[in-house]
């Protein structure tokens, strides 16, 4: 009865009285000093550890600044205390983006301001390194503000490459090129700024396609499938899919959408059914400003990474222990 309600009130456009998870207030506990600024991306680990890749302070400018950020840009946490267990990447990145947790507890990044696309072990070691630092391009070997990647279990993965290319990209474990599709514009398997990008356990790849306020939904070789599209969506900037292949979206806040109801949390059946929302615009705890990212840890804790709020909260479903 209660699903029947949420979804009746999405269909009028308007939020769910009762959402199904609620946030922990007070769950991040970080050391004083220790500055995450814009939080760009967020994904979990086997163990429950929380990435965070963040900017520490540095502010999106046009042209990018060409010096690295000097201090630490991922924050490793603990999912169930919050605590800080260490932080590394000073000196690496430019404007940092995506961040994706692989099955093998490894980590994909992406940065905008390189233009580039690494993988690195948890603990900062770095794998490989797709693209050509700071060179722009539309080719296989190069990307243009690339912002996310999904990988799966075989190791090869898929690139949203980004705020210029409006493409998706495919890759095998070694990183070597093997098809694309999409282009700039609305029709299916077009984009305006393919933003965030996941996969679901039927092989499907769920792109966030953001300036056109939808997610676009296809099949392992690109294939147009179907758009999850509405006031209930929004703006999708991230998206991840939890065991249960529950889709989570984070809406960054739409204008085409009442004050009222931008910037919430989403989560959609295989479907694109709304299951449940929770969150709103605003900066109190379990609020959102500028939603950027969202990752779902193995115990079902949905980990939110905010823009303008520079800051990562953390929410359960209710009556599931913390």
């Amino acid at each position: 009865m209660m699903r029947l309600i949420t979804l009746f009130c999405l269909m009028l456009g308007v939020a769910s009285a009762q959402p199904a998870h609620e946030v922990v207030a007070d769950w991040l506990k970080l050391p004083e000093g220790h500055v995450l600024g814009l939080c760009a991306g967020v994904g979990v680990d086997a163990q429950n550890r929380v990435f965070v890749f963040h900017r520490s302070g540095r502010k999106w400018s046009n042209p990018f600044p060409k010096e690295p950020i000097a201090e630490p840009t991922i924050s490793v946490i603990d999912g169930a205390t919050g605590k800080l267990l260490y932080s590394w990447g000073a000196g690496l990145f430019i404007m940092p983006h995506g961040l994706t947790a692989d099955h093998e507890g490894n980590l994909w990044l992406t940065d905008v301001g390189l233009h580039q696309v690494f993988k690195f072990k948890p603990e900062g070691k770095q794998l490989l390194v797709l693209g050509e630092a700071g060179k722009p391009g539309a080719d296989q070997g190069h990307f243009n503000l690339p912002t996310d990647v999904a990988v799966l279990k075989d190791g090869s993965f898929y690139v949203s490459d980004g705020y210029k290319n409006t493409r998706v990209m495919k890759f095998n474990a070694e990183g070597k090129f093997e098809f694309e599709w999409g282009a700039k514009g609305e029709g299916p398997g077009q984009f305006n700024l393919p933003h965030g990008i996941a996969m679901d356990a039927q092989g499907r790849v769920i792109v966030c396609d953001r300036e056109n306020e939808r997610l676009q939904v296809f099949d392992a070789r690109g294939v147009f499938i179907e758009e999850w599209k509405g006031s209930q969506i929004g703006k999708p900037y991230g998206v991840d899919v939890s065991a249960n292949n529950s889709v989570f979206i984070i809406d960054g806040g739409s204008p085409s959408v009442k004050a009222a109801n931008r910037g919430k949390a989403v989560e959609l059946d295989t479907k694109g059914n709304v299951i449940d929302t929770f969150g709103s615009a605003g900066s109190e705890p379990g609020q959102f400003r500028l939603g950027h990212d969202i990752a779902i840890g193995p115990d079902g804790a949905v980990y939110v990474a905010e823009g303008t709020g520079a800051r990562v909260q953390k929410f359960v479903r209710k009556g599931v222990g913390r």
